[in-house]
């Protein structure tokens, strides 16, 4: 299935747009969590933050990498 330029830069968009969010929700929740470290949940919710980040940095990659596909090829 050949997508056009278009679609591709809207999917390319779209993943850039999922990572926006998940760049500022991981940083708070993880300086909130470390604010918090005598909580019973500190371990889960650093683990949430570290896999938020991570996510956010991979969906850039994701984005950027197919924006790039979609006005270059």
């Amino acid at each position: 299935m050949k997508h056009t330029n278009k679609n591709l830069l809207l999917k390319g968009l779209k993943f850039l747009a999922g990572a926006l969010p998940l760049s500022f929700i991981g940083p708070v929740v993880l300086f909130s969590s470390f604010k918090n470290q005598d909580h019973i949940f500190f371990i889960p919710v650093v683990i949430f933050a570290i896999l938020a980040m991570a996510a956010a940095v991979f969906l850039m990659f994701k984005g950027i990498n197919t924006i790039m596909k979609a006005l270059f090829d």
